[in-house]
């Protein structure tokens, strides 16, 4: 495993013969959308890594463009099913730190609903809606906000920002699923982040746990409302 490519512009958090995590800026699309010509992740973490030689790196699971954090890629497309295998098995923990508007009605619980895998400007219900589950902790109760620790269960589109919104708590910075509500405390992205991941290494059954640094700016957002 090696550690620290401190000249890559991505930063590195895990890396072995199989599987690279990186540290994704918000901001950045993993995979090209329809109508963008800006860079994506993949083509910046190729990029950083072609002189290394061979493979392709590969996406396991996506982050919304605005979503800071851990993110795994392959070495290689074989490599890469694995890993997939093990995210669509719920094999994978995953837990995020979110800014949530207000103070939830319990410190833990879980939010269950029926969601479409679609990428939509409106919630939209119906027959192709696949039921979602999301687990949460409230580690801190701010003036107007709270921060939560936040485990999907099941990994729809959007999941998160949608099933918060759903119970009249979006997140801070949410426009899109906040339902047209102006609130008074702003953020320039949605507040999210891919804290952590764990798995057991498919090859070598090794157990791996990686974790992310929150993000200089959700950090300069809690010091300026931390009370």
């Amino acid at each position: 495993m090696h550690s620290g490519h401190s000249q890559r512009i991505i930063p590195v958090l895990y890396e072995d013969e199989s599987y690279i995590v990186f540290d994704k800026p918000a901001g950045v699309l993993v995979i090209p959308a329809p109508g963008e010509q800006k860079q994506t992740l993949v083509d910046i973490v190729n990029r950083q890594y072609a002189p290394a030689g061979g493979w392709k790196l590969h996406p396991c699971h996506r982050l919304d463009r605005e979503t800071s954090g851990a993110i795994v890629f392959a070495k290689g497309k074989g490599q890469q099913q694995a890993m997939m295998e093990l995210f669509r098995g719920k094999a994978v923990a995953k837990k995020y730190i979110a800014f949530v508007h207000g103070r939830l009605p319990q410190r833990q619980g879980e939010l269950r609903s029926a969601i479409r895998d679609l990428d939509q400007v409106k919630f939209r219900r119906g027959a192709a809606a696949k039921p979602s589950v999301t687990r949460y902790k409230v580690l801190e109760e701010k003036k107007s906000f709270s921060v939560v620790e936040v485990m999907p269960v099941t990994g729809r589109t959007n999941q998160i920002r949608i099933q918060f919104a759903e119970i009249g708590h979006p997140l801070v910075g949410e426009r899109k699923y906040a339902r047209g509500k102006d609130y008074k405390l702003r953020f320039r992205r949605v507040a999210l982040h891919a804290q952590a991941l764990g798995w057991e290494h498919p090859v070598s059954r090794e157990k791996i746990n990686v974790t992310a640094k929150l993000h200089q700016d959700m950090e300069d957002f809690l010091a300026r409302n931390g009370n």
